[in-house]
């Protein structure tokens, strides 16, 4: 009798440790510093510490502002998933720009000087995957507006990642992608009433991935503009005068719409906020 009491006991407590709730996330955001060539780059790094052991980690582009709240608080956001996530720095010291033509600068350096851009995500790519608790075999990057265009352009040239996803982002392309040259998945999420990113640029990145026999996805959202994820754009579009705004609806569409690609490029669940990932 007392050893089926025993039994039983170690079976309660394990069906009541089975059904718990997951741990209440803990999310440590920090600067963290890194190189590329001469240039000091300064990252923000996201992740949760209730969670233990290895996970997918996400690389996060920012907008031609630099890299900004807006881009940390994205990457906090995908920590409250489970992920890992680095907001990049594609301009060096972690410069901001105040203006749109300070910000055209910065984002067409990079873009008119791939090879550096290029130099500067891979760095981002090389530290996310050394971070003791990642997956380093899973690995994607989304990138916003500038940001975009640029996870767009690496997805292009073979960059060996799961997925890439671009929220509002340029499709244009630095160099063309090569027949079978694409390794990850892509997710465009654009918007219909972008004049930024109008129909024709559009319709010229379709034909492109086609060629290229890239596995691709494009989602437009009738009535939203650019910057439609960036709850500031109102704010902006009024200071300095941008066909810019920000679409609450469509906002939340496209991070749905970003967490079942994540579940399917990283094989797993698609989790709610807070939920463990394994």
């Amino acid at each position: 009798m007392k050893k089926i009491l025993i039994a039983l006991t170690t079976l309660l407590l394990t069906a009541g440790i089975a059904g718990a709730a997951p741990a209440k996330p803990q999310i440590e955001g920090k600067t963290v510093e890194y190189r590329a060539g001469d240039t000091l780059l300064k990252g923000y790094l996201a992740t949760d510490t209730a969670l233990k052991g290895k996970r997918p980690g996400v690389l996060v582009v920012h907008e031609w502002w630099g890299l900004n709240d807006y881009a940390r608080n994205r990457a906090r956001m995908l920590a409250e998933l489970g992920y890992v996530a680095l907001a990049v720095d594609m301009f060096g010291d972690g410069k901001q720009a105040m203006h749109p033509d300070e910000a055209g600068a910065f984002a067409g350096a990079v873009m008119k000087h791939f090879e550096t851009g290029k130099a500067r995500f891979n760095a981002a790519l090389e530290l996310l995957r050394q971070q003791p608790d990642v997956d380093p075999t899973r690995i994607a990057a989304i990138g916003y507006c500038f940001g975009g265009g640029v996870v767009l352009n690496m997805a292009r040239q073979g960059a060996d990642l799961k997925g890439v996803a671009s929220f509002h982002g340029s499709l244009a392309a630095v160099q063309p992608a090569e027949k079978g040259a694409v390794k990850a998945k892509i997710l465009v999420l654009t918007g219909a009433d972008d004049t930024m990113v109008p129909p024709g640029q559009v319709a010229a990145f379709n034909a492109e991935m086609q060629a290229a026999g890239a596995d691709f996805q494009v989602i437009s959202y009738p009535g939203a503009k650019h910057s439609f994820t960036n709850p500031d754009a109102d704010r902006i579009a009024k200071e300095f005068k941008l066909p810019i705004a920000y679409n609450a609806a469509a906002d939340k569409a496209s991070w749905e719409e970003l967490q079942k690609f994540f579940s399917e490029i990283f094989a797993v669940p698609a989790a709610p906020k807070g939920a463990v990932i394994k």
